[in-house]
């Protein structure tokens, strides 16, 4: 391209013009299935893990790394991962679910207003109140009566993902606790009991479970598939593998501590920058954008920066005019800790 502005889709010059159609195919962190998607969640996992799980095949985890992964595994404990944005904490969890075919990750993220609750389930009793009165009032009517007010309580009720991890089966899943360091003060205590005893009470089920057929009722999990709930408690078979992360923002209360196992991410190096450029854009992308992951690198000795970052540049850029390469990769990879 000779001119920078070239590659502008929107200009700014007030005239309606469909040139949106010349925009290349998105990222592929950022191509979203829609209604075509499968309903496994790969395609999520390959938003994350590149093209086609190719982050997973180029990722090597260092030693220890692989040894903390492992003992989580072997101790049935959380996996705490900590580390700088961007370091591959998400990622991993990703990793282990692909290696060890776990299925869809089971992804929890958290904020401040973030409660346990929000985590094992959800019960809509605003739904079930109007389902009660429309069919009290076509009864009243002469039209066919409602179902059974106990039977129904099921259709109510939806798992949340730490919930859904819990249900018991024979091969576990993979709970991501993405940004545990955001959540209320209260949070990680209250974590503490379900993640110990692998299980959990709904007691709007509890309640009425004499009156259910075989005490069982019928609820969707966090995937939205129909799943049964026999006494009101959900109760694990083969714990989950849970990786909580957290960006470093705060301390975790010692109870949560040692009911963990710990593993602190460094910054990638140079190899694992590029094999991470390589499994979502491809290996001429890598080997054309040396001189950027070098950069970043040593701007990342002195800065808060994500690897995110560095991706979103090596993408535009391969767009933009050469001559405005550098200063357009500038524009995108500025310091997270920057005074405001």
């Amino acid at each position: 391209m000779s001119e920078p502005s070239e590659w502008l889709i929107y200009r700014g010059i007030g005239e309606p013009h469909d040139e949106v159609a010349q925009l290349p195919p998105p990222p592929p962190w950022r191509d979203f299935a829609g209604a075509s998607g499968g309903a496994d969640g790969a395609e999520s996992a390959d938003r994350r893990l590149g093209i086609p799980g190719r982050i997973a095949d180029e990722h090597r985890p260092g030693a220890e790394e692989l040894e903390m992964i492992n003992a989580a595994l072997y101790l049935r404990r959380p996996l705490l991962v900590t580390g700088d944005p961007g370091a591959g904490k998400s990622t991993l969890a990703h990793s282990v679910a692909r290696e060890l075919e776990f299925g869809k990750v089971l992804r929890w993220p958290v904020v401040s207003r973030t409660t346990l609750l929000d985590g094992l389930y959800h019960y809509d009793a605003i739904a079930r109140l109007q389902d009660v009165q429309i069919a009290s009032h076509a009864a009243a009517g002469g039209g066919e009566p409602g179902a059974d007010s106990a039977q129904s309580v099921g259709s109510y009720i939806r798992l949340g993902p730490l919930g859904t991890a819990l249900l018991p089966s024979d091969r576990p899943r993979v709970l991501l606790i993405d940004e545990l360091d955001k959540s209320d003060i209260d949070l990680p205590n209250d974590l503490l009991n379900v993640l110990e005893e692998g299980e959990f009470a709904i007691p709007e089920l509890e309640r009425i479970a004499d009156r259910l057929p075989d005490g069982e009722a019928d609820v969707l999990d966090h995937d939205g598939n129909k799943v049964r709930i026999k006494g009101g408690r959900v109760q694990c078979r083969a714990f989950p593998f849970v990786v909580l992360t957290s960006n470093g923002e705060r301390d975790f209360p010692a109870p949560l501590m040692r009911r963990c196992i710990h593993l602190e991410l460094g910054r990638p190096d140079h190899k694992r920058l590029a094999a991470f450029v390589k499994a979502h854009l491809g290996e001429e992308a890598a080997r054309s954008s040396e001189d950027l992951i070098t950069l970043f690198l040593e701007r990342s000795r002195s800065e808060l920066l994500a690897t995110d970052q560095l991706l979103n540049a090596i993408y535009l850029t391969q767009a933009a005019a050469p001559t405005g390469r550098d200063r357009l990769a500038d524009l995108l990879i500025q310091r997270l800790d920057r005074p405001r």
